[in-house]
């Protein structure tokens, strides 16, 4: 068999969000995530790159004039599952689904944020 070339060398989600201040409260506030990038650099922002770990989450301001992009479903590693969720729960995320192990052995959660999409928080066990 040929030898197979990537095409692509980096892939990262990119969500569209109706309020970008709510989802960065979630995504960086509550989940930890560092801002990378910001655009533009100052005044409102209509894109915001956040780091965590080896992994990248874009977040974009949703246009007046565009249709809802849709929901979408994030998996997001954390330390303790238990404790992730009760710090979302406390700060009012909704829980979809509370932490429990799974058949694989990672413990696992889901909420929803700001935007109506699924977050499914887990750990290693």
């Amino acid at each position: 068999m040929a030898e197979r070339t990537a095409l692509a060398s980096e892939l990262f989600p990119i969500i569209t969000a109706g309020d970008l201040d709510a989802a960065l409260r979630f995504y960086e506030g509550l989940l930890g995530g560092v801002v990378g990038y910001r655009f533009p650099e100052t005044g409102e922002a209509a894109y915001v790159s956040l780091g965590f770990g080896a992994g990248q989450l874009g977040i974009g301001r949703q246009a007046d004039d565009e249709p809802p992009a849709g929901p979408t479903t994030l998996w997001v590693y954390v330390a303790d599952c238990a404790a992730a969720v009760a710090r979302l729960r406390g700060a009012g995320v909704q829980v979809l689904a509370e932490p429990a192990t799974q058949p694989w052995g990672e413990r696992m959660a889901i909420v929803r944020d700001p935007d109506g999409n699924r977050v499914l928080v887990a750990d290693r066990g």
